[in-house]
Order: C-alpha cells, then structure tokens, then sequence
C-alpha cells in the first residue's frame, strides 16, 4: 500500500507522517459478528520475522497507519521481542520504542494492544491511551500485573507459556498438552480473579510456539474447543511461526517466515471456524479476507 493513500501521509508530509486526528475508538466499537484481526507492529530490533523494520518512530508509525488502513480491527504494538533466545529489553527502554507510537496510532483512530511483560510498560501504555495488555509471559508473570489489571479494568491477554523466552524450548515437555495447557490456564485465570481482576476482561491465549513444538501447536490448534471451555475470548497467534515453516521445508531446510504469509492465511480459516474471537497476524489483508470468506461461508 502506498502512503500517499493513507490519510495524514504522503510527500508533502515529513518528517514524521502527520496524523490526522480522528475519533478515538473503544472496545465497544469492534466488530461482534465474526474473528478480529490483531495486526503485528514490532518497534524492535530482533523480532524473528520483521526485527529492525520499524524500530525508528516514522517507520513504526507508517506501518501502524499501513495495518490500520489494510483494515486491523486492532494493533499490537510491542518493543521487545519474546521469540525463544530472545534477550530482556529494560522496560525504559521498551517505553522509549512504543509510547509515542501508541500516541499517534490512538490518535489516528486504532484499537491498540500493547505485548509487554512489564507492568510499569503497561500502565505507562494504558495511560497513553492502550486499551488491551497483552501479556506472554505466563507462568512467569511480573508480580503486580494482576492488580494493575484489576486497577485499570482494561481487557488482559492471558497467554500460556512456560519458563522464559531463554528457557522455554527446554520446557516443551508434556504428556497431554491439551489438558496440560487448559489446566495451567485454568490455574492462571484463578489467580488473577482472586486479585481483582473481572473474568470477562481476560482473553486466553494457549501460546502457540511458546513452550510448544510443532505437534503441541498442531494439536492446540485442532482443539481450540477445549480452550473456549475456560469461558473467555479465545487469541490466537500463528503468523510465520516456526511451526509453519518446517511444515513447509523444501530439502530440509525451513520456509523462511516472510514465505509462510499463505500458511498462516490458512491457520486464519481454521481459527474462524472455530469462532475464535482473533487472530494475531503480519498480513493484515490476508487474514481479513479469509474471514470474510468464512462468514460468507457459514451463513448459508
């Protein structure tokens, strides 16, 4: 997409994109009627898939505006990567890549999610106008984000994942990870509930690829029923995972992640049939037209 289309772009813009100021949206005003797109904006040096594409704040901001005109009901917007290895961001520092692109993209008129660990990242994100946190950490959640969660009343990602993102490939070991999984969610969500946070604000995320490999992903994947029993939102997150790419290996060697767009529209299909209530993705346009056709679909 060009940015001479987005409004508040083009030539006779700069240095940064000037943001035409429009209605401030909520929660309340997304769509009801089939599964959200959350688009991907990393402001980070090291994603997996887009790492140093977007960490300067023009960059960040025109790829915000490029998910939000290519028609993301939400943006989620993060400024330390949680691949496996990934190194720790200072939560300074991670405030530093995202709060001011949060500013204008609330201002352009996004829904915005924040993916961050940190609860003073968080509150700092809220106060600049986030409406989701959405959090990976898991098992190992930094202690007063329930009460930051219970304090503020903003919808929080609840997301399975054990260890840290240095240890979690080692902790990909269950017997049933279905039930393994529900159950930890389960004892999750009961924690946060018993801190004061309202059940109908968490969305639950299984982490696909967090602690998983590939037969966990897949057998998450094909069970999302099992998940929506916990009584909440269901996320779901598979754009250009490593799972797809081996899935897709040529000779041995993996589909690297900007060639795994087409697999991940497919995830997208299978997660709207489910009912999912989002999927978080790269490409934006892909996924919004594969839900289309599935809503198409199940109403005859």
């Amino acid at each position: 997409m060009s940015l001479g289309a987005i409004p508040g772009t083009g030539p006779n813009t700069s240095p940064l994109p000037v943001i035409r100021k429009s209605k401030v949206k909520t929660m309340a005003d997304l769509p009801t009627d089939r599964t959200l797109v959350m688009g991907i904006l990393n402001v980070t040096e090291d994603s997996f898939s887009d790492g140093g594409a977007y960490l300067s704040l023009d960059a960040a901001i025109d790829q915000g505006l490029k998910l939000l005109y290519s028609g993301a009901d939400i943006i989620d917007v993060g400024g330390e990567s949680t691949r496996p290895g990934a190194k720790d961001v200072d939560p300074e520092l991670e405030q530093s890549r995202i709060i001011p692109v949060i500013g204008a993209l609330v201002k352009a008129g996004a829904v915005i999610s924040v993916d961050t660990m940190h609860v003073s990242t968080a509150r700092a994100a809220i106060e600049a106008g986030a409406h989701i946190i959405n959090d990976v950490s898991g098992l190992t959640y930094e202690p007063g984000m329930p009460e930051l969660i219970a304090e503020t009343g903003v919808p929080y990602v609840l997301m399975h994942r054990r260890g840290t993102a240095q240890s979690m490939v080692a902790e990909a070991n269950y017997q049933d990870v279905v039930r393994e999984v529900v159950s930890e969610l389960r004892t999750l969500r009961d924690e946060f509930v018993a801190k004061g946070v309202a059940p109908e604000k968490i969305i639950i995320d299984p982490g696909l690829g967090f602690a998983k490999d590939a037969e966990h992903n897949w057998a998450l994947l094909s069970n999302v029923a099992a998940i929506e029993e916990l009584g909440h939102q269901v996320l779901i997150g598979t754009s250009r995972k490593r799972f797809l790419g081996e899935l897709l290996a040529e000779a041995g060697t993996s589909r690297k992640p900007l060639e795994r767009d087409a697999a991940t529209i497919a995830t997208t299909v299978l997660a709207a049939k489910d009912q999912v209530w989002a999927v978080r993705v790269h490409d934006v346009i892909g996924s919004r037209d594969a839900i289309e056709v599935v809503k198409a679909y199940g109403s005859h």
